[in-house]
């Protein structure tokens, strides 16, 4: 019998459909403007009482809150909020409130009901344009990059001459220039012909000092150009990795002039934790322990960074390598069930770390972590004509012992490093070296968050056109298509639900171009229903019965829509392959929305029309309905 379903495809499509509205009910609800409030690093956690506290200040402040809680996150706190333009004095009031040990940044907290995030259903992801978010301009410290590099050089240059046996005199850098000191001619001469061999990227003078020859070595232009790109390159890539280990939605992470790096955050990720991550250095220097004789001029001292009150250790100036080159880390667990970070080097760094290690079994070896704190400066300004106190950002190099371990072997490319604090710091640990070491320290020279009362008026200015156009294709297919296009727009109804339920699940973000998409995809979900009418319209002036009308009027015009739609999803998929940013959210949406177009405008439209005129027996088909 024409225009007859068979039970499962109608039980199918209420299914769908039912689906449909469980995850797109996560959008109702909208979130609560919040202050997120995490420690520096791992080891300093939020307490109840410092919870309390800010509770106390805001209150006295005239800022109403809706909670303070605790997060799942250990250690992180999370203040809600009632207004909106209450987060940035909160936010202030929160950073006096608890000093420089914590990182506050302003949020989104969600509100959707717990039964729905059991079951996979949460809302969409807002972009920048939208939900508002962080943006951070981070400068890479060039002269830290050069220093580096040479201190890489000194250490090698040091092993070098000691494995070929020349004899030398240790001296002073002078700025980012190396010395060595000899008293015999030959020696000097060895040198130069060891350096010349391997190295081209130095400048080499000598000089007659003290009874001694001195050898002194400069980086070449060039070498110095190159280093300084390689820094912003590699501080780049190590930016995005440790975005995309955040799972940040839509993120934009791009070079800026000679020696910055551009960071914008969209929508409800966790920005405190954003800000720690991105934030850190979280370099390593793996450092021999210093013998019990050996001179001071060759040794430094560094405490124990697990703050458990250990005396502090001596190791050599020498640097065997540094964190930039860990190709991989993870973290796991001992034998004993200490927390440890697995270590995997590059090919180089493999080298470096087998000659170190081959001669010295027995010694300790000292796993140095380098950070950058950020320590407010009170300085005198002139402030519109008035000398006024200004406080403003300096940055202090921090280095700490989270290893001294004793070599038991030659160790190669893979070990391990243990004598972490905690879980969470090894984890820490593992995703920054994981993600890729600094070439050089970075630093916060712009921090601005994006409030999303530009955003809220983009959702509001989008909804309308949606609603409007909405409207305005309803009635033209109640007018033009009577009681049909009333079922083709229950249908669009549907198509609406179903293509909010596919973003939310999917984890699509949502931009203000990609609600250009929906609107876009509306529109196309109508005109396949026009396609199918006016066929069925034609059919039936051709002396077609209804049953038989409606039958080819879907049949028939099915070819032509899939056409269309094919050839619209295939600039879609080019789009979201080749573009970026909101232009990709506009492909995401209009691809999504094709897809559920197809299905709301053939299978919904035909499953109602089957439903109330399928099998009836007459050839005329009223008026009221085409």
């Amino acid at each position: 019998m024409l225009n007859r379903y068979p039970l499962w495809k109608y039980l199918l499509i209420v299914v769908v459909l039912l689906l449909g509205l469980v995850y797109a009910t996560p959008n109702l609800y909208p979130d609560d403007p919040a202050i997120q409030i995490s420690g520096i690093s791992s080891t300093q956690t939020i307490e109840q009482s410092d919870l309390e506290r800010i509770e106390r200040a805001l209150n006295e402040a005239g800022i109403e809150t809706k909670g303070i809680e605790l997060s799942d996150n250990a250690g992180s706190g999370l203040v809600r909020l009632v207004e909106l333009d209450d987060q940035l004095p909160a936010q202030d009031i929160v950073r006096r409130t608890l000093g420089n040990e914590f990182v506050v940044a302003q949020n989104l907290a969600p509100t959707t009901p717990q039964w729905l995030l059991n079951i996979g259903a949460g809302p969409m992801k807002l972009g920048l344009d939208l939900a508002g978010g962080v943006h951070f301009l981070l400068e890479v410290d060039m002269e830290k990059a050069i220093e580096a590099r040479m201190n890489v050089y000194d250490s090698e240059l040091r092993s070098l001459f000691r494995t070929e046996r020349v004899r030398y005199r240790s001296l002073p850098k002078q700025g980012n220039v190396l010395q060595f000191g000899f008293t015999e001619s030959d020696q000097l001469s060895a040198a130069q012909r060891l350096i010349n061999s391997k190295y081209n990227e130095f400048q080499i003078t000598t000089t007659r000092r003290d009874n001694m020859d001195v050898l002194r070595l400069a980086l070449t232009d060039a070498k110095q150009s190159e280093i300084r790109n390689y820094a912003v390159s590699q501080n780049l890539t190590t930016v995005r990795n440790r975005v995309n280990e955040l799972g940040v939605a839509e993120p934009l992470v791009q070079r800026q002039g000679a020696n910055r790096i551009i960071v914008e955050l969209p929508g409800v990720q966790d920005t405190a934790e954003a800000k720690r991550i991105l934030g850190k250095t979280a370099n390593l220097e793996f450092r021999l322990a210093a013998e019990p004789n050996a001179p001071r001029a060759t040794v430094e001292t560094f405490e124990f960074r697990d703050g458990m009150g250990r005396p502090p250790a001596d190791v050599e100036r020498s640097i065997i390598l540094t964190g930039d080159q860990v190709t991989d880390a993870q973290s796991n667990f001992d034998e004993n069930g200490q927390p440890q970070v697995n270590i995997r080097l590059d090919g180089h760094g493999g080298e470096l770390m087998s000659r170190a290690t081959r001669n010295n079994v027995g010694r300790g070896m000292a796993v140095l972590f380098i950070e950058q704190r950020e320590v407010p400066r009170t300085v005198m300004q002139e402030v519109d004509g008035v000398m006024q106190e200004v406080t403003v950002p300096s940055f202090v190099e921090e280095k700490s012992i989270i290893s001294l371990a004793t070599i038991q072997s030659t160790l190669g490319n893979q070990f391990r490093i243990t004598g972490l604090g905690s879980p969470a710091e090894a984890s820490e640990l593992a995703l920054l070296l994981r993600a890729g070491g600094l070439a050089a320290p970075m630093h916060f020279a712009e921090e601005r968050t994006i409030g999303p009362s530009l955003g809220a008026e983009n959702i509001s200015n989008g909804i309308s056109a949606t609603q409007l156009g909405f409207v305005l294709a309803m009635l033209f297919m109640v007018v033009v298509y009577r009681g049909f296009g009333f079922l083709a727009s229950i249908a669009l109804s549907f198509n609406l639900v179903l293509l909010l339920a596919l973003m939310s699940l999917l984890g699509a973000t949502l931009t203000l171009p990609g609600i250009a998409g929906i609107v876009l995809t509306l529109g196309m979900a109508i005109d396949a229903n026009v396609l199918i009418f006016a066929r069925i319209r034609e059919e039936l002036k051709n002396g077609a019965s209804a049953q038989r009308a409606i039958h080819e009027g879907f049949d028939k015009a099915f070819t032509a829509i899939l056409d269309s739609n094919l050839t619209t999803l295939l600039v879609g998929a080019i789009l979201f392959a080749m573009a970026s940013g909101p232009i990709k959210g506009f492909a995401v949406t209009l691809s999504l929305g094709i897809v559920t177009s197809l299905f709301s405008a053939i299978l919904v439209t035909r499953a109602m029309i089957n439903l109330i005129l399928g099998g009836r027996t007459g050839r005329i088909l009223s008026r009221i309905w085409l």
